[in-house]
């Protein structure tokens, strides 16, 4: 795995998870499969590993290969937990993790559309065998939609001057790729002075969120998976923006202070990589960890 496809706050993971324990663990989103074989190499006695990238499956397969006797494999969304545990007549699990977001595969990857580092097809779909390409969905989308998408998912806010340039741009032509929607935003956002930030940033953040429907479902499937989790077992779960942490935060601090509450949080605040790990793995920058313990 080289430097670019490390995964990120393992120790943290490995800290909140206990994987020493040993037993059943689900990493949701197994990626590339570095969570899971820092799992496995601590103790784990088994992972059921999912993700919705075929590709990623792939690779991850090579990572895991020396603990192929101990993992499986499914290609699967992560909001199907339960389907996936039913399916092999596990009711309940030691441990879950989910690390929300692209990997740094996907980004990396030609062809996938998720970047303006390259000018390649607009996909951005995680899940290649199913959905809309984000190309389409810009095709068929009015200029208030596409503004509503830039505005709640980018958190843009020019997000109306960028939809009507959009509107304006693919009559002449389709946006079909990476490099002509980074233009069209580019010249639609005002710019003061020096950027932190590419002004394309947000709006290919809220179209692969829309794409992927990363938010939908989410709070549901926090619920599914604290449903599953064995007295004491934990969940964790990394986010890497603002949107999917607020989401997390409010759900686990609902299911543990509900009516009959099932969980206990443990990160009051977020768990954030240290200077080292940045250093490092800047893509750990913007990832923040939460977890909870399952109490009744």
């Amino acid at each position: 795995m080289t430097a670019a496809h490390l995964p990120v706050l393992t120790a943290e993971v490995l800290r909140q998870l206990r994987p020493e324990r040993g037993g059943v663990f689900v990493d949701c989103t197994v990626g590339l499969g570095g969570h899971s074989r820092a799992l496995l190499e601590a103790g784990a006695s088994r992972i059921i590993g999912l993700d919705r990238d075929s590709e990623a499956l792939t690779e991850a397969r090579v990572t895991l290969s020396a603990f192929a006797d101990r993992i499986d494999l499914v290609h699967a969304d992560y909001r199907t937990i339960e389907d996936v545990l039913d399916q092999r007549g596990i009711q309940l699990v030691d441990g879950a993790l989910a690390d929300l977001g692209v990997s740094s595969m996907q980004f990396d990857s030609p062809g996938r559309g998720f970047s303006f580092q390259r000018d390649e097809p607009l996909d951005m779909r995680m899940d290649r065998a199913a959905g809309a390409t984000a190309a389409h969905l810009i095709a068929g989308s009015t200029e208030e939609e596409l503004a509503d998408t830039i505005y709640a998912y980018g958190e843009e806010r020019f997000s109306r001057r960028i939809a009507r340039a959009l509107v304006a741009a693919r009559r002449e032509a389709p946006i079909e790729t990476t490099g002509r929607l980074a233009a069209i935003v580019r010249r639609a956002v005002p710019t003061r002075g020096y950027s932190r930030i590419d002004p394309a940033t947000r709006t290919f953040q809220a179209f692969r969120i829309w794409v992927n429907r990363e938010l939908d479902g989410l709070d549901r499937f926090l619920e599914s998976a604290a449903r599953r989790l064995r007295l004491g077992a934990r969940l964790a779960v990394i986010t890497f923006h603002s949107l999917e942490d607020r989401i997390v935060k409010h759900t686990l601090r609902a299911l543990a202070h509900g009516e009959g509450a099932a969980l206990k949080v443990l990160t009051k605040k977020p768990l954030v990589a240290d200077e080292d790990e940045v250093r490092h793995n800047p893509r750990s920058r913007s990832a923040k960890l939460r977890a909870a313990e399952k109490v009744a």
